[in-house]
């Protein structure tokens, strides 16, 4: 059973009543102004938190890639300038990254938590100058939350 956190346009959903994040309140009004720096409006996100084996078999089902990944996200708008999406994240990768990068599990997991959103805002990460330029865009709203 997922458990839906309060009402708002971003949503956090949590499998067997686990929580995640201590200021989910606080992220969802960050986001929301991640996307209005970006110049999106924001309609509707959904941010799904799952195992390892649940992510993988999206993967497989959706993008035909058969490989473990920390996020997939899905970009559900017709308008480029008006985000509906969801994102989901394995909580086993997440917590893998970070015990292998040597940085807390709330630092990794708010890092993916923008990756998602910047993905929504045509970020891409295929190409190694993509990627830079993803990491520059995490690092900057990270260091912007963790500071508020």
């Amino acid at each position: 059973m997922l458990k839906q956190d309060a009402k708002s346009r971003v949503r956090f959903f949590y499998p067997n009543n686990s929580h995640y994040l201590k200021d989910s309140s606080e992220l969802k009004i960050f986001i929301d102004r991640l996307f209005k720096k970006e110049g999106k409006r924001l309609e509707e996100l959904n941010y799904i938190f799952c195992s390892d084996q649940t992510l993988l078999e999206i993967n497989k089902k959706y993008l035909n890639h058969n490989y473990y990944t920390d996020i997939i996200t899905f970009n559900l708008s017709e308008n480029k300038d008006i985000i509906n999406g969801e994102s989901y994240i394995s909580i086993d990768r997440v917590r893998s990254n970070s015990s292998g990068l040597g940085i807390s599990f709330r630092k990794e997991l708010l890092r993916v938590i923008f990756h998602g959103a910047l993905h929504l805002c045509d970020y891409k990460d295929k190409t190694t100058k993509d990627s830079i330029q993803m990491r520059i865009k995490e690092d900057f709203y990270l260091s912007l939350f963790v500071s508020r």
